[in-house]
């Protein structure tokens, strides 16, 4: 993928120019970047497999498609609640040391904790909404940069059918596009609090436009604010959201850690060669089963069905933020995730991949976080990516598999070296049958890391 620099004058906005898979150019314009951080530092592209949008902003601080060092991904989303108290409320926060944490990356655990021994505070109670699946993470830790007065809760795909989904709405450019919020208590809904929904990309706001519809009318109130890492809205999309809020009487502000607008030419990728990755068989160890204790991981006893009507029975953790959370709640997590971290960190020997599966991002990068030095994160995805092994191009290789959790749904895992980490550790939320694993039992088996350990909590 070539990347060209068209402008840097800030006179006139900066431009950037994507070349994707000779296939679609993607022009970038930078008009607000209050932070002055590195485009190549935030993300790479990629040809996305879907015909509604053919292109992919692949984030380099999320943990999903790219391994990160995992404090990069919890002190991202601390940097953009600074940007949420500074727009909203106008408190000003020294930023420097969470920029430094994002520049030099090396840093990133120190600021961190530093972070954590002394969070931000919020003068009103605000209910932290994150996006599935890619934002459950970066929303989770957006809130967990706050000490007190924060909810979370985070969408979901998975049907659960011992409670009703108190919110749906359509992510209409999405290869999944249902959404559903489960909360257990009516009250994170039910007040005036201003919603902050969290997403790592915003493209055109659709989404968050849905959203906003859809609690209007179940759960007025009068202040949302849309928060993302990357805000590439058009002035037409922007426009869609003065006037929603004259139609609803509502006020919306919108805070990221860099604004623009992008330009796109070109058709997307039908067919890449690179597409498939080839599983070589190798003579390599299976993964050992680590099963969590449940006394000190609480837990919810609720049954899903997937798309065939399949149920699980197996119980979800109390504290992902699917069901809803405070800040209360986030100081005792905060106390599990670096117990267990300490406890798997006994069982490495090197250089160490930990991978959250699906939604389940933040605890395995909490998790990921206490481990100790050379650890990298990422998680397993719905998105499906074109690979290719093109200079810069973001997604070098690629795995499919079926998700445990329903058959039907592919998923993928990206950007796994040979031979480069000697410990992979995967992180599920909840167990299921050995028919379901066996797909993505096939990939870690065959991948060239020598000790591979899956970690069950339910």
């Amino acid at each position: 993928m070539d990347t060209t620099t068209l402008s840097t004058s800030w006179q006139n906005p900066p431009r950037y120019s994507f070349n994707i898979l000779d296939s679609l150019e993607v022009e970038v314009i930078v008009e607000k970047n209050p932070f002055e951080l590195p485009l190549e530092l935030l993300f790479g592209m990629a040809g996305r497999i879907n015909k509604k949008r053919g292109f992919l902003f692949v984030s380099k601080v999320l943990g999903k498609h790219i391994p990160v060092i995992p404090a990069v991904s919890l002190v991202s989303g601390a940097l953009l609640g600074t940007r949420f108290l500074e727009a909203y409320y106008g408190q000003q926060v020294d930023t420097a040391p969470l920029v430094q944490g994002l520049m030099n990356q090396e840093r990133s655990q120190e600021v961190f904790q530093q972070l954590m021994q002394k969070r931000f505070e919020l003068p009103e109670q605000v209910l932290f909404i994150g996006f599935a699946e890619t934002a459950t993470g970066l929303g989770h830790s957006m809130f967990s940069c706050f000490q007190n007065n924060a909810y979370y809760i985070h969408t979901t795909r998975e049907m659960i059918q011992d409670i009703q989904p108190s919110i749906t709405f359509e992510e209409e450019h999405s290869h999944a596009v249902a959404h559903l919020m489960y909360p257990r208590e009516d009250h994170l809904l039910s007040t005036d609090a201003p919603i902050v929904l969290v997403d790592d990309e915003i493209t055109t706001g659709k989404t968050a436009l849905n959203i906003i519809r859809e609690i209007q009318k179940k759960y007025p109130r009068s202040h949302y604010i849309v928060a993302s890492l990357l805000d590439w809205r058009s002035d037409e999309d922007c426009q869609r959201f003065r006037e929603l809020q004259e139609e609803l009487n509502i006020t919306i502000t919108n805070v990221s850690l860099v604004k623009g607008q992008i330009k796109v030419e070109g058709a997307p990728v039908e067919k890449n060669d690179n597409e498939e990755k080839s599983i070589v068989e190798r003579t390599s160890s299976f993964p050992k089963i680590i099963q969590m204790d449940g006394a000190e991981w609480p837990r919810l006893s609720y049954t899903s069905m997937d798309s065939s009507d399949f149920p699980n029975q197996r119980p979800y953790l109390l504290q992902t933020g699917r069901f809803g959370m405070i800040s209360s709640d986030q100081n005792l997590l905060n106390t599990y995730c670096e117990k267990t971290g300490i406890e798997l960190g006994a069982y490495r020997s090197g250089k160490t991949l930990c991978m959250g599966t699906g939604e389940f991002m933040y605890i395995p990068m909490m998790i990921a976080a206490h481990m100790g030095d050379d650890v990298w994160y990422q998680s397993t995805t719905r998105s499906p990516i074109h690979p290719s092994e093109m200079e810069k191009y973001a997604v070098k290789n690629a795995f499919a598999f079926s998700s445990p959790d329903d058959p039907l749904v592919p998923n993928f895992c990206y950007n796994i070296p040979d031979n480069y980490y000697s410990d992979v550790f995967v992180f599920f939320e909840r167990g299921t049958t050995g028919e379901r694993l066996r797909s993505f039992y096939d990939v870690v088996n065959n991948l060239s890391i020598p000790n591979k350990y899956i970690v069950f909590f339910g």
